[in-house]
């Protein structure tokens, strides 16, 4: 078993390549930790900043190769409805498996086909993926849930949202005025 550290400041071409003609049949660990200078490498700025540690247990084995990604970290963006910028937790994972063929073909997100005669991957653009997936579409600042953040666009939410609990309660108003025969007929319903 070898354990690689690789800090991702270099070019993305060098530190994800694996050459695995040169490794023993096993379990290799890699790890790398990747900052907003890799997501700019593939034009991607959606973080302000970002603190990543990724690890990649490689399995060689005599006719394919086994790599499970595992990552975890913060990326700093802004939240969706206020605007304001907080660090988000993601963490995720994905596999991946490497057969030989006749010709490169990577149309399955799990399955990597390399031509026979490759000697080495380069994982940079699986890393990338996986990270960007694991970002939730929408991004809510904690103190928002909790109700500690206080902001002008928050102040606005709450007095459309207000507007929003008024309308609710005529409704039910409204409801509760029904003829008493349809509730009896409501209740045949339920009562099934």
């Amino acid at each position: 078993m070898r354990i690689v550290q690789i800090d991702v400041e270099m070019s993305k071409t060098k530190e994800f390549l694996i050459p695995f003609v040169g490794l023993k049949l096993g379990k290799h660990h890699f790890e790398y930790q990747v900052n907003n200078k890799f997501f700019e490498d593939f034009e991607y700025n959606e973080f302000q900043s970002s603190d990543i540690k990724v690890s990649l247990v490689l399995d060689k084995k005599s006719t394919m190769l086994e790599l499970d990604f595992k990552h975890k970290g913060t990326v700093n963006v802004p939240c969706d409805l206020t605007g304001e910028e907080f660090d988000l937790p993601i963490k995720g994972k994905m596999k991946l498996i490497v057969r030989f063929g006749e010709e490169f073909n990577d149309e399955n997100e799990e399955l990597l086909i390399l031509p026979h005669g490759e000697f080495e991957i380069n994982v940079a653009q699986y890393i990338y993926e996986m990270i960007a997936l694991s970002v939730p579409l929408k991004r809510v600042h904690p103190g928002v849930k909790d109700g500690s953040l206080e902001s002008e666009a928050l102040k606005k939410l709450n007095e459309l949202k207000v507007k929003t609990v008024k309308d609710k309660k005529e409704e039910s108003k409204q409801e509760e005025d029904i003829d008493p025969r349809w509730e009896k007929l409501k209740k045949l319903l339920t009562d099934k």
